[in-house]
């Protein structure tokens, strides 16, 4: 906890828009949220994420990747960064007080997830065979 909080506590303005980077499958401004929501108490944490994140409470911000081929195995990454970034907005949304934003990060882990989870038993091996893992783990964390 020392670590994370010497490290992050002074990050601001994360990049969010420059995701997808084409073959992600993990959002660092996503990763890094859901880490200090769970280090800090829920009142510090709301402060550093607008301090970190100021977009991601807007409607058009954030919407779930595009797979364009499932077949690849580098394009078939961003079923996995749905799925990820899914998990961490109910970790985020979780230590947050009930109101817009919670919701709006609520509505968007569900398109997330909504938009990979069929995807992840198909007849592609190129995902299939890792996929399962992080749809368990988002559904774990909804809500």
């Amino acid at each position: 906890m020392e670590r994370a909080d010497y490290y992050y506590s002074s990050d601001k303005n994360c990049p969010l828009n420059w995701e997808p980077g084409g073959e992600d499958f993990l959002s660092p401004c996503l990763e890094e949220a859901a880490l200090m929501a769970r280090i800090l108490d829920d009142q510090k944490f709301e402060s550093w994420l607008e301090a970190f994140l100021p977009i991601l409470s807007y409607s058009e911000s954030l919407i779930p990747a595009k797979v364009s081929d499932r077949s690849d195995p580098k394009i078939v990454h961003l079923d996995g960064l749905n799925l990820s970034r899914a998990w961490n907005l109910y970790i985020i949304s979780a230590s947050l007080p009930d109101g817009k934003t919670k919701n709006s990060l609520l509505l968007k882990a569900r398109d997330h997830l909504e938009a990979s989870l069929p995807y992840v038993a198909n007849e592609h091996y190129e995902g299939s065979h890792w996929l399962g893992s992080f749809a368990v783990y988002a559904l774990t964390r909804e809500q």
